[in-house]
């Protein structure tokens, strides 16, 4: 008598726990309607209509949120309009649905290179060599990324003002 409160909520929480889980699509079936979207925001971006291209991928990843192509192609438009802070959040919202993503990752990576954090694009080669297991196309693509280092708009920006105790400015660059 003590524990049947106990029994019928043990029994409550089993049954609203496994109805939940039928209730949900596998991650492999992605709305039809969004797959298209993102089709359409493709074809956009190759042609160089980038507002055409974001207004798809954004239906499409309000369609079916979990359309990790969506976030991937958003973030190649963002890394095409030079906003390379906005490219790393997409990217990482597209390793939030698959952390061994290697597309997401070496993009990722690039747009970090973009923007000057050469370190933390290391850190995504140094991961994609180790999914990788041997040498792959974005283990290399990132590593000439890195050779490269950032454009160099954003070394000159790297520039800081500093005041001296006497009010006189001058300008030094980070090493």
């Amino acid at each position: 008598m003590r524990l049947s409160p106990i029994a019928v909520a043990l029994s409550l929480t089993l049954a609203v726990v496994s109805s939940a889980g039928q209730g949900q699509r596998p991650d492999d079936q992605i709305n039809p309607r969004s797959v298209a979207l993102v089709q359409q925001g493709e074809a956009a971006r190759r042609a160089g209509n980038f507002i055409a291209a974001t207004d798809a991928l954004e239906t499409a990843l309000a369609v079916d949120p979990r359309n990790r192509a969506a976030f991937l192609a958003l973030a190649q438009v963002a890394r095409q309009q030079e906003l390379p802070g906005k490219a790393i959040r997409l990217y990482r919202e597209a390793l939030t649905l698959e952390p061994n993503d290697l597309a997401a990752l070496e993009g990722q990576g690039e747009a970090m290179v973009q923007k000057g954090a050469v370190e933390r694009a290391r850190v995504n080669l140094t991961r994609i060599k180790t999914l990788c297991k041997v040498e792959c196309a974005p283990a290399t693509t990132l590593a000439a990324a890195i050779a490269k280092g950032p454009p160099p708009a954003v070394v000159t920006a790297q520039a800081t003002t500093v005041v001296p105790p006497k009010g006189k400015e001058t300008t030094t660059t980070r090493p």
